[in-house]
């Protein structure tokens, strides 16, 4: 491998079928879509997989598993929150129809469960979980861990399956200052996971990229279909690729709040899921949860019992 060769690309080129998933809940799937776009036009299947900030009881759709449904764009659900059956009807009207595996917001257990049985039908011979923000990274210790309950949730289930290449893609390099993440503590896991040689290496998201120009048409789309709902995550990322600055507001969810959008936030980190998994500290001890309260009660139990909680740290630069 040399400069011109891309780490992702060599890992990604014999896989035939992909499970593109969303860790963190949400709009993190939409963040997974350049990529989506880019192997598809390279003839590969890709699936698309989700963890759904939205309720799924009164979703229809084929139910799988008590935390896993298959969403269409045929499903129906609360239409003013749904980034899912959204995401489906967008790109049914680019003449392409999806599935989505929606997962409900659960402890490890199920969750695990739930991926290990997608996965058994499936046979995918790689999965990119997808995080929108990098607070995935944190292992446990740092100043502050932004949302880790869906991130730990998924990083841990979609580790245990058993898949030949396993990969975390990270999006959105400064979004998660809102969320208390210190992002030198974040730089400090990429140079760990670096040493192990977990890092697969960073790339940037350009407007002229036909896949990106395909995602910025779907995530409007999807703004436009759910107004009050905004993904602030897929907006700071498409404002950066835009060539915006500094206290730029796409979103009227960010007003009274002072951002920093900036050039990185385009930025696609790379790394070996299975070596992410490893560096959480508490994994052992959520492992066996059923729940989301359950999973979060034990990371708070955790983070008091632990005798060296990192400081904050500014970026020197």
């Amino acid at each position: 491998m040399d400069v011109f060769d891309s780490p992702l690309g060599a890992v990604l080129a014999p896989a035939r079928r992909i499970l593109l998933a969303g860790a963190g809940g949400g709009f993190d799937i939409f963040c997974g879509l350049p990529l989506f776009f880019a192997l598809r036009s390279q003839g590969k299947e890709v699936h698309l997989a989700n963890l759904s900030f939205t309720s799924l009881s009164g979703v229809s759709g084929r139910r799988r598993s008590p935390v896993w449904l298959e969403v269409t764009a045929d499903s129906t659900g609360p239409e003013h929150y749904f980034p899912e059956l959204h995401l489906c009807r967008s790109l049914r009207r680019q003449g392409t129809e999806v599935t989505i595996h929606c997962f409900s917001r659960t402890g490890v257990k199920p969750l695990t469960e739930a991926y290990q049985s997608l996965c058994a039908e499936l046979q995918p011979d790689a999965i990119v979980l997808v995080d929108g923000g990098t607070d995935s990274l944190m292992r446990g210790d740092e100043a502050g861990l932004g949302t880790p309950v869906e991130d730990v949730a998924s990083i841990l289930s979609a580790s245990a399956v058993d898949c030949p290449r396993r990969l975390l893609m990270a999006v959105g390099f400064g979004v998660d200052t809102f969320h208390g993440v210190c992002h030198a503590h974040f730089l400090r896991s990429v140079a760990e996971l670096t040493s192990d040689g977990a890092f697969l290496g960073a790339f940037s998201l350009l407007r002229e990229m036909p896949s990106v120009r395909a995602w910025r048409e779907v995530v409007l789309d999807v703004f436009r279909a759910m107004p009050n709902h905004p993904s602030i995550v897929s907006a700071s990322v498409l404002s950066a690729i835009e060539g915006r600055y500094g206290d730029y507001h796409m979103t009227f969810r960010t007003q009274g709040s002072e951002l920093f959008i900036n050039p990185l936030m385009g930025l696609c980190w790379v790394f070996q899921l299975d070596a992410v998994a490893r560096r959480i500290l508490y994994a052992e001890l959520v492992r066996g949860t059923e729940s989301p309260l359950e999973l979060a009660s034990a990371i708070e139990k955790f983070r008091m019992a632990h005798p060296n909680i990192r400081e904050w740290k500014t970026l020197p630069f």
